[in-house]
């Protein structure tokens, strides 16, 4: 859970990098939700929008911690991972999506 909050501490300071209002800032990293579901945890904005995805477990394709980008609201596109919580790999993080 440590890497997790790190990753979404990866998100605010990508936004911060957009956007230079402290108080837009402050909004944005109050709207963002994780949410455990039986595969995967979602991240989610409250305002609305799925971030993305981190594995839970290994599977056939993928190890746990592996961030996915969000194919939907309810699914993680499966065709390669964009990083990984586990092993702090955030280079690919952006404050709009993995």
């Amino acid at each position: 859970m440590e890497n997790i909050e790190k990753l979404l501490n990866a998100i605010v300071a990508d936004y911060a990098r957009y956007s230079k209002d402290v108080d837009r800032v402050k909004t944005f990293s109050e709207d963002i939700q994780l949410l455990k579901g039986k595969k995967y945890y979602k991240i989610v904005r409250a305002s609305g929008g799925v971030w993305g995805f981190i594995q839970i477990k290994n599977d056939n394709k993928f190890k746990a911690g592996d961030i996915l980008k969000a194919a939907g609201w309810a699914t993680p596109a499966r065709n390669f991972a964009r990083g990984n919580v586990i092993e702090e790999n955030f280079q690919n993080v952006r404050w709009t999506g993995a």
